[in-house]
């Protein structure tokens, strides 16, 4: 098991950057060795989507449409952490952000086992 952690998010001017940072924990020490991860995001009265995910053993990637070459996946094996560098920030990217993982590289929340709490990041116009 492991417990995703998020951490990062805040309020930036639209053009702006952030980083978000996932840590994993868990009553074993966690680890993101052997799972995929990925960060989702849900804006208020709208579902969650998918924004990006990275295997941890292959480092492959996929995004999502509306984030390509303005948003970066990436892992630090080293520290054990999960990063999404956000860069060219609009106010449609205002959300809460959410760290998953699971053993399944997939865009699809359902099959993501493991959850952090979230953290928000808000773009101002």
């Amino acid at each position: 098991q492991v417990q995703p952690v998020e951490s990062g998010g805040g309020l930036v001017q639209a053009g702006g950057s952030v980083r978000l940072s996932c840590a994993a924990s868990g009553a074993s020490g966690g680890t993101f060795r052997n799972y995929a991860v990925a960060w989702f995001r849900q804006a208020p009265g709208r579902d969650l989507d998918f924004v990006a995910a990275i295997t941890w053993k292959s480092g492959n990637a996929m995004y999502a449409d509306p984030v390509v070459g303005r948003f970066t996946i990436s892992r630090d094996n080293a520290k054990n952490m999960i990063y999404l560098h956000m860069n060219s920030l609009r106010p449609e990217d205002t959300a809460v952000y959410y760290c998953a993982a699971d053993e399944y590289y997939t865009r699809s929340a359902s099959q993501y086992t493991y959850w952090g709490q979230g953290t928000q990041v808000t773009v101002s116009s």
